[in-house]
């Protein structure tokens, strides 16, 4: 899986964001090396990154993301053939941009590193309803081919679990087919049986062919099973004073 770079630009597009959406508390997950929370955080937006890299690699993925896209530039011209070329020219392009976005990346996880943490699907470190908004990009679906059904179930519950109010997942496509993930209908009406309804929205963002839609979550209604197993909330969570503020 490749580690991705991308922007706070990208991210609006993607995941339609509006304003609006931006005042909430936000996650993204997997954040990887993207500037989204990096550049959020220059706009005053309340942002988290988390993902399983940070564990190992916190210091030196940026660095790790500029020298593998560079290293996979053959392959991602192969694989990008045929894309669409609003966001970047060509698979060069996408290279200095993601390149761009890693070193934002780099500069605020050692200046913030309170606003990277480490954790990964299906068992995210924070409680429950600690931030509005959840945003997840390119894992989900995208590698439906390599992660099962129970782990997309596992994932998707675990993601309106920690959000108070909304879910997006961008995109729908599996990245080495194209095609849209077959199990989603299905995973839906599991999620609306369990207190998640769902809609499929159309957004302002394509790259690859045919990925130009979100899956939208709303996990208001939802109350996930207590949690036993340590380290995952109550106490040691890692950002347990976000959810003891006022909300509105």
């Amino acid at each position: 899986m490749l580690v991705s770079a991308r922007s706070f630009a990208e991210y609006r597009a993607m995941f339609a964001l509006t304003e609006r959406d931006l005042e909430q508390r936000v996650l993204d997950c997997p954040a990887g090396a993207a500037s989204f929370v990096a550049e959020a955080g220059q706009r005053g937006v309340d942002a988290v990154a988390v993902d399983r890299q940070y564990a190992e690699h916190r210091e030196e993925l940026g660095l790790l993301v500029e020298r593998e896209t560079e290293f996979k530039r053959e392959l991602l011209v192969k694989e990008t053939a045929g894309y669409a070329r609003a966001w970047y020219a060509d698979a060069d392009d996408m290279i200095r941009q993601w390149t761009a976005n890693a070193r934002t990346f780099r500069a605020d996880i050692a200046a913030r590193p309170e606003r990277y943490l480490a954790g990964s699907l299906p068992e995210l470190p924070f409680a429950g309803d600690s931030f509005d908004l959840v945003l997840s990009s390119h894992l989900l679906f995208s590698y439906g081919n390599r992660l099962g059904g129970e782990f997309h179930r596992a994932g998707l519950l675990e993601l309106a679990r920690v959000a108070r109010r909304e879910v997006r997942i961008f995109p729908l496509v599996v990245y080495d087919t194209g095609a849209r993930y077959e199990g989603l209908e299905p995973l839906r009406e599991e999620l609306a049986e369990l207190g998640v309804p769902s809609r499929v929205e159309r957004v302002a963002y394509e790259f690859q062919p045919g990925a130009d839609e979100m899956l939208v979550l709303s996990s208001a209604g939802y109350r996930a099973p207590t949690r036993t197993a340590p380290g995952t909330a109550g106490a040691d969570d890692p950002v347990r004073w976000r959810h003891r503020e006022p909300r509105a």
